[in-house]
């Protein structure tokens, strides 16, 4: 009998999971990798929670109305002074920036558990075409962040529309 022959039943057995624990041990890596990217995506992207609950950046929510004069865009900022709020406009999108911060009295608190937020954050959106972006204005209250964008007559009037020849 050949030395390689001598291998038994039982031995085969052993060897064969370690065989295929080394065929798809590549697997396993690029698995495990792929759940540390998707672990740090929160980290990253805030507003990404894939269904994860806890603390995070704040992001708030935003809601637009329209009437004939103007459009009015409100924001939930609760516990963030209006001085750590900023609303820009540049070439055609609004920017609501801000920061959250925390304050804490005891610095070593062994918490059981926190689900308040703090940090920055930053929103934009693309005005409405007909938005007077130099008329916008402002105003906080009760952690309520309320933007009044008035219509611009003349965007409206600059619009027409371009008959297509069909020929």
């Amino acid at each position: 009998m050949r030395p390689d022959q001598s291998t038994t039943p039982r031995t085969v057995r052993r060897a064969l999971p370690a065989f295929t624990e080394q065929l798809f041990e590549p697997f396993g890596r690029l698995r495990s990798e792929l759940d540390r990217l998707f672990d740090e995506v929160p980290s990253r992207m805030p507003a990404l929670q894939f269904g994860r609950t806890g603390p995070t950046a704040p992001v708030p929510a935003l809601e637009m109305t329209e009437s004939d004069e103007a459009y009015k865009l409100t924001a939930e900022l609760p516990g963030i002074d209006a001085a750590n709020v900023e609303v820009t406009v540049a070439e055609g999108v609004l920017t609501i920036t801000g920061e959250k911060k925390e304050e804490r009295e005891e610095k070593e608190k062994n918490y059981y558990f926190s689900e308040r937020s703090y940090g920055s954050f930053q929103r934009s959106l693309q005005l409405p075409g007909d938005a007077a972006a130099d008329k916008i204005t402002a105003r906080s209250k009760d952690g309520v962040l309320t933007i009044t964008l008035p219509k611009d007559e003349k965007a409206n009037a600059r619009k027409r529309r371009i008959e297509i020849d069909a020929k």
